[in-house]
């Protein structure tokens, strides 16, 4: 079989993992401060909501991204729940010593697919970012923590342009050789088409990488998130990233807001077929308490629509006054 072709359909799972990014990449660029009591509540409700991996919060530099300098106080206070993970992002040993100190269990490791991004981004090249994420994947291994890794700028990046499939491709195969357990491609500017997400996806599975180590990290800056959501589940890919609300964005790329919304992808998986073990209506509880506190209306597809019962023809899930 041609390893680029997706594959036959008794090996291809029914089940698609929602990995909740809101806590960190949704809120580490907001401008107004957001107490840390608020953070957990929309943690709780995001596991109240069924979902099973949530990104909680970063230990990078306090400076660098003020809005999450409460990791340390943020970890200990998580919800102990069955089956639960609150990967946090780790840029260096001296974040990875501040995260397991304040209890945590998984990781995630970051770089590009280009040098101009990670230049802007941490100060470093590709190549100096790998050797300071190493230490962090192999002490957090030793531990016996989780570990992903992602690839931003996976499709286009803001200072020099389109990316070919390689550069990303490359990059992730550095980092499983480090040791994560999972490669993440990001659409960190949302310029990516589906076109491109099977491409990519062919190219990494034709360079060795199992279909089981990839996912997606897609944003909706030109409304192609869900289009690419679909094109990768046509091409074997069962992980994707989402943030209850639609809030995120990098604060270092010009014109990147607006992760994928996990009101909107919970909608389109459940309207497929799709098992994900994710409630609507858990969900855009969480997205509305997590607009409410950041002073404003939730503003994604379902958060306005709500679901829909296609039993009956009615919307579901809707605040309580309105038709």
């Amino acid at each position: 079989m041609d390893p680029a072709s997706p594959p036959p359909p008794d090996t291809v799972r029914d089940t698609v993992r929602i990995y909740e990014v809101g806590p960190r990449d949704g809120l580490q660029n907001e401008s107004v401060p957001i107490p840390t009591v608020a953070k957990l509540r929309y943690v709780e409700l995001l596991v109240a909501a069924g979902l099973r991996e949530i990104e909680a919060t970063s230990f990078v530099s306090p400076a660098a991204i003020p809005q999450l300098a409460d990791a340390g106080e943020l970890v200990p206070l998580l919800p102990a729940a069955d089956g639960v993970r609150y990967p946090v992002l780790v840029p260096n040993e001296r974040g990875l010593a501040r995260a397991e100190a304040a209890g945590a269990r998984a990781v995630a490791v970051f770089t590009a697919a280009t040098d101009a991004f990670t230049e802007r981004n941490i100060g470093m090249t590709i190549a100096r970012s790998l050797e300071a994420a190493a230490p962090v994947i192999r002490r957090a291994g030793d531990l016996g923590w989780w570990r992903r890794g992602y690839v931003s700028t996976a499709f286009g990046c803001p200072y020099t342009g389109a990316v070919e499939p390689s550069l990303a491709v490359d990059v992730a195969i550095r980092l499983l050789e480090l040791g994560v357990d999972e490669v993440c491609f990001g659409d960190t500017i949302g310029v990516g088409v589906p076109g491109q997400v099977a491409a990519l996806t062919g190219a990494a599975r034709a360079a060795g990488v199992p279909l089981d180590r990839i996912a997606y990290h897609f944003h909706d800056t030109r409304g192609t998130a869900l289009a690419n959501v679909a094109a990768g589940l046509d091409a074997g890919v069962r992980c994707f990233d989402a943030s209850a609300g639609g809030t995120g964005g990098c604060p270092y790329a010009p014109g990147a807001a607006g992760n994928l919304a996990t009101e909107d992808l919970v909608y389109f998986l459940d309207a497929s077929g799709w098992t994900h073990g994710v409630d609507l209506e858990g969900v855009l509880a969480a997205a509305r308490f997590i607009a409410a506190t950041l002073g404003r209306p939730l503003a994604t597809k379902v958060g306005q629509a709500g679901g829909w019962d296609p039993t009956s023809g009615a919307p579901t899930g809707r605040p309580a006054g309105r038709a």
